[in-house]
């Protein structure tokens, strides 16, 4: 019989005036205990509403909580792919993943504007063939 497993998404709500530098090392400091308690996976996303979501980049973000852990699996959840060239996306995952010693787990999305816009709906379609 296989054991219960779980796993955490960071949702980066904080607080609006709150430092971002304090936030960042919140949600760090969040990923470690995680990581520490033994759970399996950790997941962040992309965010651009500045002020109460702190993690634009969640490809960075995950760097440092690979630096920081041992065995906690590193989730993107989501690239928002639309607002990115596919090249770079799959470059920066393939450097994530071997800082990370092969614990990246890619999840993404086609973004907050995708939603009746042919061209962001291309650029989905590409940068997710592209990182295959």
């Amino acid at each position: 019989m296989s054991h219960l497993r779980f796993g955490a998404f960071l949702a980066p709500h904080h607080p609006i005036g709150e430092s971002p530098a304090l936030q960042i090392q919140s949600d760090l400091d969040l990923a470690v205990h995680l990581d520490r308690l033994g759970y399996e996976e950790f997941w962040c996303g992309e965010h651009h509403s500045s002020g109460w979501e702190m993690i634009g980049s969640p490809e960075l973000f995950l760097a440092g909580v690979a630096e920081r852990t041992q065995q906690i699996k590193l989730g993107t959840g989501v690239i928002s792919l639309p607002y990115h060239h596919p090249f770079m996306v799959a470059q920066r995952l393939v450097q994530l993943d071997y800082q990370s010693r092969g614990r990246v787990i890619f999840g993404s999305g086609p973004g907050g504007i995708a939603i009746g816009c042919p061209h962001a709906s291309n650029r989905s379609n590409e940068t997710s063939r592209s990182t295959r």
